[in-house]
This record gives structure tokens, sequence and C-alpha cells, in this order.
């Protein structure tokens, strides 16, 4: 029987991912044996609380962070084996990243033009093909108007516009984006999430955003979410199209099993079911049985 090898075919692929962070002599797993796998052309929400670890997920997968353990790949590129020289590469041409203050994705004394040109300078590319593809991007993302304009001339969504079509300057296969929508009033924020989903409908970039927004999250194919280090749940959605030619977006939760067989359950039917410190599992022909630790039922009937 041939064995396949956990996410052959994703494009991010994260395998019992560790990240330790020691802080004043004591050590804070921010990560703790997550998985998670993102096919190519995807866009996918990540979520979770506060502390919950989805920043150090983000830093990790872009290049910011290096993981403690586990495996992390990203379009086939080992994140724990990079050495220095391969990181900067990394991050020049494979990943994009937006910052939630729009402070720091812009260099205040550039033109959206000009910022959106400096990472191909960086990257050697020639001047005509720089003006076609700033052009090309600017445009897109509804901003070739203003493509002269310097940062302090332009509203906050229209800079995180911008700085949408920096990260994708030089055609990175993944795009991040850490709470982009943060600082901006709702009908901005949309009109950002609007750019980023043209980054990967139209543009081709597989889209992973961190966010607390329950509007953002509503609005990918994915959302993840993260609890205590680990994947705890997923939500999909499908359009389902009726007998009448109408259309309607399903929505289906899903708890994560991961590769060790933990599984998180949601706090509400823990609490309503008195389920704490140890369970009772009983195999079934077609599901699992989950109860509370008390004594069996003379009968030998459930709980």
């Amino acid at each position: 029987m041939t064995v396949h090898e956990y996410g052959a075919d994703a494009l991010i692929v994260c395998d019992s991912l560790v990240r330790i962070y020691q802080v004043d002599q004591i050590e804070v797993q921010a990560l703790q044996g997550l998985d998670l796998l993102v096919a190519k052309g995807e866009m996918v929400a990540i979520v979770g609380a506060s502390g919950s670890g989805k920043s150090t997920l983000l830093n990790v997968l872009s290049g910011l962070d290096v993981p403690t353990a586990g495996r992390a790949r990203v379009a086939g590129w080992d994140l724990l084996r990079m050495s220095h020289a391969d990181r900067l590469a990394y991050r020049r041409s494979v990943v994009g990243f937006v910052w939630q203050q729009t402070a720091r994705n812009l260099l205040p004394y550039l033109s959206a033009a000009e910022n959106v040109a400096l990472p191909m300078a960086f990257a050697g590319v020639r001047a005509k093909r720089r003006r076609a593809r700033t052009a090309e991007l600017l445009e897109a993302l509804g901003m070739g108007a203003k493509a002269d304009r310097r940062p302090g001339e332009l509203s906050g969504g229209e800079q995180q516009r911008v700085a949408i079509a920096v990260a994708l300057a030089n055609s990175p296969e993944v795009l991040f984006a850490d709470e982009p929508t943060g600082e901006l009033d709702s009908a901005t924020g949309d009109d950002v999430f609007a750019a980023l989903r043209a980054a990967n409908t139209e543009l081709g970039a597989t889209v992973v955003v961190v966010t607390h927004d329950p509007e953002v999250s509503g609005q990918v194919g994915r959302t993840v979410a993260i609890r205590d280090g680990r994947t705890s749940s997923e939500v999909v959605r499908r359009t389902e199209v009726d007998a009448h030619g109408q259309h309607r977006v399903i929505a289906e939760e899903y708890a994560m099993l991961d590769r060790a067989g933990r599984l998180q359950l949601p706090a509400e039917y823990r609490a309503q079911l008195g389920l704490r410190d140890r369970v009772r599992l009983e195999l079934e022909t077609d599901h699992v049985g989950v109860w509370p630790d008390r004594p069996a039922p003379e009968d030998g009937g459930h709980p």
C-alpha cells in the first residue's frame, strides 16, 4: 500500500508545528503541534482569540519567525531549514505581506506607483517591466487614478489597497495579511477585502488573512479557528443553486482532528454535557460516542 506524505499536494503545510518563546525565564508555547493545509488558489481566514497563536503562525509562514519544531513548508520551501540568504529570497519572491498598521506598509516619501515599483527594483526587474506591472496592479486594485499620490494624500483604505499592490509586486505565490482591516471602518474594510479577493481571483495569489472580524472571516471559502496553539475547527462555505436558480451559501462547521488524533470539543458542548478532565469513549459502527466520566448504568446502556 502506498503511503502518501501528509500535505503532499498542498501549497502550505504545517505538520505538528511548534513555536516556543522564552520570556523572562518563562517558556511560552505559542504553537503546540499545529496542523494546517492550504491548497494553491485558496483564500483562507485564520481566526482566534488574542494569544491563540494566529499571529505567530502568520509570522512563521511569512518567514519573519523561525519555528522551533515540527514541519512547515510553503511552495516547496522548508521553513525550518533555510539559511539567512534563503529566508531573504523567500520573503522577496515567494510571499507578500500586508500589515494591519497602514504606516508600516508604505514609504511616506514615495508615490503609490514608486512604492509598488520598489520591490521589483530590489529584485532586478527592468524598468519597462516595472512600469507595466505597477500600472497593472494599481488598476486591478482600483488605484490607477491615484498612482502619483503619496500615502499622506490617500485614505486608510486606499493605503491598504496600495499595500496589497506592493505585496503582489514580485508575483508571490502567497499573500499574507495580518488584520488588514483592523484600523478601518466597515465600509472601507469591505473595499480592502474586495481588493484581497481580486488578488486571489484575478491575480492568482493564494491569500491567507488573520482576522478577528467575523464579517471578514465570513467572506472566504474556509475559516480556520486556532485555540491554544492548535487548529480547533474549520468553517467551509459553498454555494448551492436550488431548482429555481436561486443561489445560497451553505456554511458547515467541522472540528479538527489533528495528526495525533486530538480533538478540541467546543466549550459550549463541554459545559452543557459536563465534560471535563477525562471522558469515556465508545466506538459505534458509524461514530464515536463521548460521555462524561460517570459510573455506567447497571443495565450496561449508555450514560
